[in-house]
């Protein structure tokens, strides 16, 4: 087999990309929206490698490693691209996996000539995308001894960061990663990222700027409401903002329509929360029947719950890889807090299908099973992660962290505990999950009438959202009002 000596000796070279001042589009600080705390932080960098002079006059040292974490999607990548285009300095960007191949030496001697590239460059920035491919703790169960390839690239990293600052070249090395938790301890000490800057979700304001930055770009109809759009969009990303819009023009020029209008967008976010519209999947009417009831017992419940969000939509339209139906319920405002009666409520709202079912037709079906996943996993996290039981205390029975920058719900394993305390975990979720399903039952049998005349409804339309929707959920009647 012919072997290419060229391409064999170059197989320790850096794969880095290298943006200069002039080479494409800049990006800037005004790019980047929804994530202000990031930048002023960001901003201080972007000063030093301007005005080195500023700093090192009255004694201060600027970071060597600024660390961005954050989810996926809030645009680590783009700020520090803006924080090379604000300072017009080179740019060297390159992945975590780029640096390890199958042989041994690759990624350390790729270390080695990133760094003798941007000294020569210097000042200048380097990025390194998904950190944690390479970072990982050695403590962990990725290494495997001393020779391990991955070991021997951070070894080498962790020297060059100690190493650069003696020859006085002004290398500042930005990072992002969305699982600070799995990297090791010598790569966070003072000296090496000395700052990490958290680039999180957007809040309102956030968003609306996100969306106002993306939609430049694209024709928008008179009728376009931004700020509606962001606050029916909690918990988007920047990156997600721009997928929206994106599925809003797409839908806008399917439609042959000039302009984009604000019903596209409200599909978009339909398409990106529920899944795109299934209608080749078609139910029987017993089938569609059973639907509609079990998606109004989800809407006259939840209507009803303290801190969930509006209903908006009910469809019986099948949506995405399982759902036949669904209740689109979007919140008001941004919550960070959840109380234990909201927590009750969404269990209690979650359950209001397979409620419906029972009370109806006297029968459940496998519909619900993805409700009661949901349900089970939020009572467990009631009682072993946010202490809101009474018998078993203010204590926590998870083992570990979350990531709570992968949005991971499931709960951890538990902690080592006595068969009686695991028995009592079981009782307390039980008695939760049965607590809300009573909840739910009462509810839907005082508001029967309406249950029915409003599953007619959607089985002759399909689709109830709007106003004619707001105005049948009006009606509803809560147990303890009419208790009282």
């Amino acid at each position: 087999m012919a072997v290419d000596s060229k391409a064999f000796l170059s197989i320790g070279k850096s794969k880095a990309k290298v943006y200069v001042e002039g080479d494409s589009g800049k990006i800037t600080f005004t790019d980047v929206a929804g994530v202000e705390e990031a930048k002023t932080e960001l901003v201080e960098v972007v000063e030093f490698l301007k005005e080195p002079l500023r700093f090192t006059e009255i004694g201060a040292r600027i970071p060597k490693g600024v660390l961005l974490v954050g989810p996926p999607g809030t645009g680590k990548t783009l700020l520090a691209k803006a924080v090379a285009g604000e300072a017009g300095v080179p740019f060297f960007s390159i992945s975590g996996s780029e640096f390890v191949e199958m042989f041994v030496g690759v990624g350390s001697s790729r270390v080695r000539d990133l760094f003798d590239q941007a000294k020569k460059q210097a000042p200048c920035i380097i990025f390194i995308d998904e950190l944690d491919a390479i970072g990982k703790s050695r403590a962990s169960n990725g290494f495997y001894g001393g020779n391990d390839e991955r070991e021997q690239t951070l070894n080498q990293l962790l020297t060059e960061m100690d190493g650069f600052a003696a020859t006085g070249a002004t290398v500042i090395v930005l990072a992002a990663t969305n699982r600070p938790e799995t990297l090791d301890p010598a790569l966070l000490r003072p000296g090496r990222f000395d700052r990490q800057v958290l680039v999180d979700r957007p809040d309102l304001s956030g968003r609306l700027a996100i969306l106002e930055i993306h939609s430049r770009k694209v024709k928008l109809g008179a009728d376009i409401d931004l700020k509606a759009i962001a606050t029916r969009t909690p918990g988007f990303a920047g990156a997600d903002l721009a997928n929206l819009v994106n599925e809003a023009a797409l839908l806008a020029a399917r439609n042959k329509r000039l302009q984009v209008a604000q019903e596209d967008f409200a599909e978009a976010i339909e398409r990106v929360v529920a899944g795109l519209e299934k209608k080749s999947r078609v139910l029987n009417e017993k089938e569609k029947k059973i639907v509609a009831y079990h998606e109004v017992g989800h809407a006259l419940v939840g209507s009803l719950m303290t801190g969930s969000g509006k209903v908006e939509k009910i469809s019986i339209v099948p949506r995405g890889m399982a759902a036949l139906g669904y209740t689109l319920q979007l919140p008001t405002e941004d919550r960070f807090l959840m109380s234990e009666d909201e927590l009750q409520g969404q269990i209690a709202t979650l359950l209001g299908g397979r409620s419906a079912e029972e009370i109806i037709f006297g029968s459940i079906t496998t519909g619900a099973s993805n409700d009661l996943q949901r349900a089970t996993d939020l009572a467990e996290r009631m009682v072993t992660t946010y202490g809101m039981s009474k018998v078993l205390g203010p204590l926590a029975y998870q083992q570990g962290q979350q990531n709570m920058y992968l949005g991971n719900e499931a709960p951890n394993p538990r902690r080592m505990v006595s068969p009686q305390t695991a028995e009592a975990i079981d009782q307390e979720v039980k008695g939760i999950v049965e607590s809300a399903h009573n909840h739910a039952l009462e509810i839907l049998k005082l508001n029967r009438e309406l249950l029915e005349t409003i599953s007619i409804k959607l089985l002759d339309k399909e689709v109830i959202e709007g106003s004619e929707l707001h105005e049948l959920l009006g009606q509803v009647k809560s147990v303890e009002a009419v208790a009282s």
